[in-house]
């Protein structure tokens, strides 16, 4: 297929250096550093077209604006060149997604959403998926996914290299998804680690296809080739840790100037050596490297071919932790734990202790007996008077019966027990608008212990991958219908280690996934077990009962943490 001189006919010019190694300036408005944040605010690949895109002023939005009566601005990430890219929340569907805004006269506003609609049609799940494209009135917008448990590449590598399997993973996945865009007709022109994300299952996807590029005005007259050494330059930076030109980007320094390109095998030790040779093919140097003379790769088609013909690199052995010390019980320390001896050995035969034949030995044991006699005749008689006072005052209405506490917390003195409440409905506490398993919240209050609202896997961070959407954690608000006198909760949690406590929202409560909605605690904040039962010392009332998560347990994975909930019981009255 003849390469494309645009992303879908966005622009029509390009420079002549790396499109990789040129930046343009942009502003955050304060939360650049999210890393959920939906466009580059660093370096931006390519030159801008001189279309006049600085005559035109973005919209003057404010958060709380509605697009369409759906789309309500959140949070701006990102002011440039006309337009506005925001976080906003779609309230049809209660899920949080980005948009970009211009205004309909801006010179590019046709290229985006030609860009946007083509994009839209390829529907592959590698890249974040554009939801619409609208021309409204003097608006522009343009409506996509937000991966609120995504993590970006530049946050990836701002705590060092990446691991050889996942830079592997890394270049086999986006250089197999470009090469797919490619032979539909869309090239990216802005694919830097800013647009390339790994979710919270491992998986790696690319973000902005064809519409970042259309927003500024980018074009290259060799569209694959540019997309090509972008991917050499992203594994060249999950390798080294540095970007492959002079100037510093994203949060990376460049090489040292005066030396030119060289292998990552000869920035850093201990680099894989055909990596290295891979991230050289894809980049601009003709594919020269130390020891090979290999082709240049300058389509991702041809570098998705270069990754097939490596050997596979086979993902890293599970950390295994040495068992404890075996210790020896009390038991076995005696003769029974001791060594076998050896067939035909002699082995001295212990003289067994003498009996008690004297005289005082005999005093002593009509001593023992006599005692034994005496307090099993004591036993009885208490035990005989105790049945004989239940049965004759069972009519007494003065009597009072003890009633055993709650083995787990509860008190003799505290609230009673009262009947199990029925739960009218249950939603996710996502303080931030944004939910994680929204969908599988029901199973959290279905009655049946083997199901469960599950976390998504976090990487790195126990603390829901300290993400900023995140700071108050994440759990499950159930409403009783109308307010009613809590006395007990029951909480089975899907794993032991969580950090939760659970909380009340008072008679005057709504149900809002506010944590100042929740006034009375019912439980301390503190890492539980499976489960977590409590009789309350003091009764409540509430309609609206919250069971909040701050810290996850280890998962399975290494350096990875999951949590949830299998069952939430209330009782009252």
């Amino acid at each position: 297929m003849a390469e494309r001189s645009t992303a879908v006919d966005v622009a029509d010019n390009s420079g002549d250096k790396p499109l990789t190694a040129q930046a343009d300036q942009s502003t955050a408005d304060g939360v650049a550093n999210n890393r959920e944040r939906d466009t580059d605010s660093d370096e931006a690949q390519g030159s801008p077209t001189s279309e006049g895109s600085g005559k035109t002023s973005p919209p003057e939005l404010h958060s709380g604006h509605k697009l369409a009566r759906r789309y309500r601005l959140e949070e701006c990430v990102t002011r440039l060149d006309g337009f506005s890219s925001w976080r906003a929340v779609d309230e049809k569907l209660r899920r949080a997604v980005g948009v970009h805004l211009l205004p309909a006269d801006h010179a590019r506003a046709r290229s985006v959403l030609a860009a946007a609609r083509s994009a839209a049609l390829l529907g592959d799940p590698r890249f974040v998926q554009v939801l619409d494209a609208v021309e409204d009135n003097d608006l522009v917008y343009v409506v996509h996914e937000w991966l609120p448990d995504a993590t970006e590449l530049t946050a990836l590598l701002a705590s060092g290299p990446l691991e050889v399997y996942d830079a592997y993973q890394m270049v086999s996945q986006v250089a197999s998804a470009m090469a797919a865009a490619h032979r539909e007709g869309l090239a990216h022109l802005r694919l830097n680690p800013n647009a390339v994300l790994r979710t919270s299952t491992g998986q790696w996807r690319i973000r902005g296809l064809a519409v970042n590029a259309a927003l500024r005005g980018i074009s290259s007259d060799t569209p694959q080739r540019t997309d090509t050494e972008a991917i050499g330059a992203l594994l060249y930076a999950t390798l080294t840790q540095r970007w492959p030109y002079e100037t510093d980007a994203h949060g990376l320094a460049g090489l040292p100037k005066d030396i030119g390109l060289i292998p990552p095998d000869q920035v850093r030790a201990g680099v894989h050596r055909g990596l290295s040779e891979l991230a050289m093919r894809a980049l601009a140097n003709d594919g020269a490297t130390a020891s090979r003379h290999e082709s240049p790769c300058t389509t991702p088609e041809e570098l998705v071919k270069a990754i097939g013909e490596m050997p596979r690199i086979r993902p890293p052995e599970p950390a295994f932790t040495a068992p404890p010390q075996y210790q020896r019980t009390a038991y076995q320390q005696g003769a029974y734990g001791r060594p076998a001896p050896h067939i035909g050995a002699t082995q001295p035969v212990p003289t067994p202790p003498p009996p008690l034949q004297s005289r005082t030995g005999k005093a002593l044991k009509w001593g023992v007996s006599a005692l034994l006699i005496a307090a099993l005749g004591l036993g009885s008689w208490q035990l005989a008077d105790a049945l004989m006072d239940r049965g004759g005052s069972a009519d007494d209405p003065n009597q009072t019966q003890t009633v055993d506490g709650d083995d787990k917390g509860g008190a003799n003195d505290g609230a009673p027990e009262g009947k199990l409440l029925d739960i009218d409905s249950a939603t996710e506490f996502a303080p931030s608008g944004s939910g994680i398993q929204e969908k599988d919240v029901p199973l959290a209050v279905d009655g049946n212990p083997g199901t469960a609202w599950v976390t998504p896997q976090y990487l790195a961070y126990s603390n829901f991958g300290n993400l900023s959407l995140r700071k108050q954690g994440s759990g499950i608000i159930v409403d009783l219908g109308a307010v009613r006198t809590v006395t007990r909760i029951s909480i089975g949690l899907y794993r032991s280690g969580q950090t939760v406590e659970v909380l009340a929202g008072g008679e005057d409560g709504s149900g809002a996934s506010n944590l100042d909605e929740y006034p009375e605690r019912l439980t301390q904040l503190k890492t539980a077990g499976k489960d977590l039962d409590k009789r309350l010392d003091k009764s409540v009332k509430t309609r609206f009962v919250l069971v909040r998560i701050t810290d996850l347990p280890p998962d399975t994975s290494v350096n990875t943490f999951r949590g949830g909930i299998s069952e939430i019981r209330v009782y009252g009255s």
